[in-house]
C-alpha cells in the first residue's frame, strides 16, 4: 500500500471536516478539537483534559468520530488498491492457488473431483456489533466512490459535499431495529454481492481451472451466501414464525427483482437472428409452448423479436419471473408454466438457453455474458441466501415433552428422563409411523410458537424451493437427543418421513461450549449410530453440518483453551465421520474480534486441521465485519476470491498432516500443556471473587442496549444479572471499549510460561510456529489484540469508576499482559508486537491520538451517569463516545 498516497487522502478528508466544523460550529470549537487532540499526545494528556459542557462533549464526540469513519473508508479505498496493484504483479487468489495445485503432485481427475465438491458460504447474521447506522454507511461509501475518482476541482467539490452530509447525519438509530429491518440490512448486500462480485468470482474460478484442464460444470455452486437475519430465534423473543416468513418474502421479492434486471439485460443483449444462425429444436418447441401459455408477453415483442428466438424466449423467462413476484407479493399458490415454482425451473430455462447457444453460435458467446447469468442464477437462486433456523436445545425438548408425556407411556414426566432414556425414547418416534398428536398440536404458548416455525419452514419450501432453508441448528447441543426432539418436531410438521424417503432439511449440533467440544466425539457417535438418524444423514446426501461456537468458548475457557478445544473437535469429528462414511460440513460461528475466532479469513481457513474442509466451509459474517469486507466492490470481490482460494487450496493440497508424525505427537502435546495453564490462569480470573463487578463498574457495558444496535437482548432469557448470563458480544465490547480486551490475550502468557517450568522450550516454540499454520495464526491474532491493548488507558476507568478494593484486578491483568507480550515476541522473535506488519502498527499509533481524548471523554460523562445525572443529552454523549471508540478500534465485539 501507497502509505504516502494514504496520508495524503486522509489529511484531505479530515482537512474537509475541520472545514464543516468551522462552518457548522466556528472556529473556535475546531481549535478545542486540535487543542484537545494536542493534549492527547503528553504523558498527561488524560488527565489534564477540562470537564465540558454537554453540548461540547456531544459535538467533540462526534467530531473524533467522524475523523475516524473518514480515516477508515479512506483506508478501505486504498486496500483496494493495493489489492489490484498485487493482482495485476502476483496474479489474483485463485491464480495463485491453481498454480500452486498444478505444481503438486494431483492428477487432474482428482483436482476436477474435488471441485465439485467445493462449495463455500459466507453465512450473513444479525449479530449486534455494527455500531455505524445505515445512513452513516451510505455516506461513507459517498465518500469512498468519490475518492476512486481522477483528482480535480470536481472530486474536492464532491468529497466536502459528502464529509459535510456525514457531518449533518446523526450517528445514533433513535430506537432498535427490528429482525426486519437488520434484515433489509443484509439484503442490501446481497443484492449487491450478487449483481457484481459473485459473478466476478465464479468466472475467475473457472478461468483459472480450466488453465490446469478442469471444468468448473455449469451448474455447480461453489459460492454461495447464507443468512440468519430473521432465522435466528436463540434468545430473540422478537424472531417469531411470522417474522421468518416475512424476511424470507423480503428476500424473494429482492431477489427475483434481480434476476428480472440481469435477464432483461441479457435480453438485450443476445440479439442472435434465425435468419443468420440455428437454435436447438428443444427451444424453439419450449418457446412455442411458453408463448401459449404468457398472453403477458406483449405483442410489440413478438412482433419485434419473432425472428430472435433468444430474445423472445428470454422476454417469457422474464414474465415468468415477474409472475413469481406477483404470486409471493400475494402469497398465492403457483401456477405451472406461468410462474416459477423455484430456481430449479429457471435454471432449466437457463441452461436450455446456453446449450443451444453452445451448440449453435460456439462456446465463446456461450461462456460470456450468459454463462455469467446462469452461474449467478445457480449460485444466489430466488431468494439471494439461504436462510439458517437456530433455536436453543431446551426449547425444544419442553415442546415435544408435552407431546410424548399426552400418550401417557412413560413411567415419569418426559423432563425427569435422563438423556439415554430421552434418546431411546425419540429415536423410537423417529422411526416410527405414527404422529405424536393431530393438528392443530397441544401445547402451551411457548411450545405452539416452536412447532409453527417448522411449519413456517415447510410453507417456505413449498413456496420458494428446497434451497431456501436448509439447516437448523440446534443451540447448545449436549447429547445426541438435542438433535433428535428437533427431527421428530420436524416429523410431525411433514419436513421428515423415514417412509417415504423424505428428509427436507437437516439438523446441525451447534458445539459451543468447552465441555461439548470435549464431547465431540461422544455426540457424534451416538447421532451416527442411530439408524432412524443415519436415514436422515442419507437422506440428505450423507452430509452432516457441525457448527462450531467461537465466541461462547472462548467467553468460559479463555482464547487459548477456545482455540484449542475447537481444533481438537475438528478432528475428533472428522475421524468418527469417516468410520461412518458420512461427509462433515464445518460451519464456524467466528465473530470480528479475535475474542470472539475473528482474524483474517485465509489464515482462519488454512489453520483447519487436514481434511476437515473437503470442499464445504460455512463461516458467519457479522456486524462491523460485513460492512468492512463487503462495503466497497473492490473490497468485496477480493474478500469473496480470498475464501474460495482458501477453500480449495485446502480441500486439495492439504489432506494429510503438514507436520511429521513427530512433531504432530510433541506439539499436541505442547499445546495441551498451554491449554491447560491457559485456562487455569483465565477461570482464576473470571471466577475471581468482584470480577463481575470490576467488569460491569470499569466498562460501559451497561449503554450496549441504548445503542439500539441489534434486535436481540444483550442477557439471555431469564437471566440473575452476572456475567455468565452476558452474552459473548457484550462481554467482549465492554473489554474492547475499556481497551482491556481480556478475552483476546488473557491466560496466553501463563500457559507460555508453564511450558518452560521444566527447562528453555524457546526453541521448541519456535518450530511451531514456523511449521504449524494453527499455533502460528493463533499467536499472530493474540499479537495483533495485545497491540490494542493499552493498560494505561483502562487505568483511569479503573480509577474513576471501580471501587477502590477491586483496584488490584487492573495490576493482576497487567502482570498478565506483560508475561503474555515477552512470552510472544520470544517466539516470534520480534522486538515488537506488529514488527512484521509496520503499516498497522504506525495505522494504530496514530490513532490513539484521537481515541485518548474519546476515552477520556468516556470516563468523565460515565462518572457522572453513574452517579445518577439523568439529562437525556448525558446517555446521548455517552453513547457517541462508544461510537467513536468502536469506529478507532474497528471492532465493537
Amino acid at each position: 500500500m501507497d502509505e504516502t498516497a494514504l496520508r495524503r487522502d486522509i489529511r484531505a478528508v479530515t482537512s474537509m471536516l475541520g472545514e464543516t466544523l468551522v462552518r457548522v460550529h466556528g472556529q473556535d470549537f475546531l481549535d478545542l478539537v486540535e487543542r484537545v487532540r494536542a493534549k492527547a499526545k503528553d504523558d498527561d494528556g488524560l488527565v489534564t483534559l477540562p470537564e465540558l459542557d454537554l453540548p461540547t462533549s456531544t459535538r467533540l464526540a462526534r467530531a473524533f468520530t467522524a475523523y475516524f469513519h473518514l480515516a477508515n473508508v479512506t483506508e478501505q479505498v486504498h486496500r483496494g488498491r493495493a489489492l489490484a496493484e498485487d493482482r495485476a504483479r502476483d496474479g489474483g487468489w485463485l491464480q495463485q492457488v491453481v498454480e500452486r495445485v498444478a505444481d503438486a503432485d494431483v492428477t487432474t481427475e482428482e483436482v476436477a473431483r474435488l471441485v465439485t465438491q467445493v462449495a463455500v458460504r459466507p453465512v450473513f447474521t444479525a449479530h449486534p456489533t455494527e455500531v455505524a447506522r445505515r445512513s452513516t454507511l451510505d455516506k461513507l461509501r459517498q465518500v469512498a466512490s468519490v475518492l476512486g475518482e481522477s483528482e480535480g476541482l470536481r472530486r474536492t467539490r464532491r468529497l466536502a459535499e459528502a464529509v459535510e452530509l456525514l457531518w449533518q447525519t446523526d450517528e445514533l438509530r433513535i430506537e432498535p431495529p427490528e429482525p426486519i429491518d437488520e434484515a433489509r440490512n443484509g439484503v442490501y448486500y446481497l443484492e449487491g454481492l450478487s449483481a457484481a462480485a459473485l459473478g466476478d468470482v465464479l468466472e475467475e474460478l473457472r478461468d483459472q481451472l480450466a488453465e490446469i484442464g478442469v471444468p468448473l460444470p455449469l451448474d455447480a455452486r461453489p459460492l454461495r451466501f447464507g443468512t440468519w437475519m430473521g432465522g435466528d430465534r436463540d434468545g430473540n423473543p422478537n424472531v417469531t414464525p411470522t417474522t421468518t416468513a416475512a424476511v424470507l418474502q423480503l428476500q424473494a421479492l429482492h431477489g427475483i427483482r434481480l434476476l428480472r434486471l440481469l435477464v432483461d439485460r441479457m435480453r438485450r443483449e443476445l440479439s442472435v437472428s434465425q435468419r443468420l444462425s440455428e437454435v436447438s429444436p428443444e427451444l424453439r418447441e419450449r418457446l412455442d409452448a411458453a408463448l401459449e401459455r404468457l398472453p403477458e408477453v406483449a405483442p410489440r415483442y413478438r412482433r419485434l423479436n419473432a425472428e430472435e428466438p433468444y430474445r423472445l424466449f428470454l422476454t417469457c423467462v422474464h414474465v415468468r419471473l415477474g409472475l413469481t413476484e406477483q404470486r409471493i407479493e400475494s402469497s398465492s399458490r403457483h401456477r405451472e408454466g406461468r410462474d416459477y415454482r423455484d430456481d430449479t425451473e429457471l435454471m432449466d430455462d437457463l441452461m436450455l438457453v446456453h446449450g443451444s447457444v453452445r451448440e449453435h453460435q460456439g462456446d465463446l458467446v456461450a461462456s460470456g455474458d450468459l454463462e455469467r447469468l446462469v452461474r449467478t442464477v445457480a449460485a444466489a437462486g430466488l431468494t439471494l441466501a439461504t436462510l439458517d433456523v437456530r433455536e436453543h436445545a431446551s426449547k425444544h425438548h419442553e415442546t415435544i415433552g408435552q407431546l410424548i408425556d399426552r400418550t401417557g407411556e412413560l413411567d415419569v414426566p418426559y423432563a425427569e428422563l435422563d438423556r439415554d432414556a430421552r434418546r431411546e425414547v425419540l429415536s423410537r418416534e423417529l422411526a416410527g409411523h405414527r404422529p405424536l398428536a393431530t393438528h392443530p398440536l397441544p401445547l402451551d404458548e411457548e411450545g405452539r410458537m416452536v412447532s409453527a416455525v417448522f411449519d413456517t419452514i415447510r410453507r417456505a419450501l413449498d413456496a420458494y424451493g428446497p434451497r431456501t432453508i436448509e439447516s437448523y441448528i440446534v443451540s447448545m447441543t449436549q447429547g445426541a437427543d438435542d438433535l433428535l426432539a428437533v427431527a421428530v418436531l420436524a416429523r410431525e410438521a411433514g419436513l421428515v418421513d423415514l417412509d417415504a424417503g423424505l428428509a427436507r432439511i437437516g439438523f446441525v449440533p451447534l458445539l459451543e461450549t468447552v465441555t461439548e467440544l470435549e464431547h465431540t466425539e461422544e455426540i457424534l457417535t451416538d447421532l451416527f449410530a442411530d439408524p432412524a438418524y443415519r436415514k436422515v444423514i442419507a437422506l440428505r446426501g450423507d452430509v452432516q453440518e457441525v457448527m462450531l461456537g467461537y465466541s461462547d468458548s472462548n467467553k468460559a475457557g479463555g482464547i487459548a483453551t477456545s482455540q484449542w478445544q475447537i481444533q481438537r473437535a475438528q478432528r475428533r469429528a472428522r475421524d468418527v465421520a469417516r468410520k461412518h462414511d458420512v461427509r462433515l460440513r464445518f460451519f464456524h460461528g467466528r465473530g470480528g474480534s479475535v475474542g470472539r475466532g475473528g482474524g483474517p479469513t485465509y489464515d482462519a481457513i488454512m489453520a483447519l486441521p487436514y481434511g476437515t474442509v473437503d470442499g464445504e466451509v460455512k463461516i458467519t459474517e457479522q456486524g462491523e465485519v460485513i460492512s468492512d469486507k463487503y462495503a466497497l466492490p473492490s473490497l468485496a470481490r477480493q474478500n469473496l476470491e480470498l475464501t474460495v482460494a482458501a477453500t480449495l487450496e485446502a480441500s486439495v493440497l492439504h489432506r494429510t498432516d503438514r507436520r511429521t508424525p513427530e512433531q504432530a505427537e510433541r506439539f499436541d502435546a505442547l499445546m495441551d500443556d498451554l491449554s491447560a495453564a491457559a485456562h487455569d490462569a483465565y477461570t482464576g480470573l473470571v471466577e475471581r471473587p468482584g470480577l463481575p463487578d470490576y467488569f460491569l463498574a470499569s466498562t460501559p457495558v451497561d449503554l450496549l442496549g441504548a445503542m439500539h444496535i441489534g434486535s436481540r437482548p444483550s442477557r439471555r432469557p431469564q437471566s440473575g444479572g452476572g456475567i455468565e448470563d452476558l452474552r459473548a458480544i457484550p462481554w467482549v465490547f465492554g473489554w474492547t471499549q475499556s481497551r482491556q480486551i481480556v478475552p483476546g490475550w488473557y491466560g496466553v502468557g501463563s500457559g507460555l510460561d508453564a511450558l518452560s517450568e521444566g527447562g528453555d522450550r524457546t526453541k521448541d516454540l519456535r518450530e511451531m510456529y514456523d511449521a504449524w499454520p494453527f499455533f502460528r495464526t493463533f499467536l499472530d491474532n493474540v499479537s495483533m489484540t495485545l497491540a490494542k491493548t493499552d493498560l494505561d488507558i483502562a487505568r483511569h476507568y479503573v480509577e474513576a469508576l471501580a471501587p477502590t478494593e477491586l483496584h488490584g484486578i487492573l495490576d493482576d491483568l497487567r502482570e498478565e499482559h506483560d508475561r503474555t507480550v515477552a512470552a510472544v515476541l520470544a517466539v516470534t522473535g520480534e522486538e515488537s508486537l506488529l514488527g512484521t506488519n509496520p503499516l498497522l502498527q504506525r495505522t494504530l499509533e496514530v490513532r490513539d491520538n484521537y481515541l485518548e481524548p474519546l476515552h477520556r471523554l468516556q470516563v468523565q460523562l460515565l462518572s457522572r451517569f453513574r452517579a445518577g445525572e439523568d439529562d437525556p443529552q448525558l446517555e446521548r454523549a455517552l453513547l457517541l463516545t462508544i461510537n467513536g471508540i468502536a469506529a478507532g478500534m474497528r471492532n465493537t465485539g
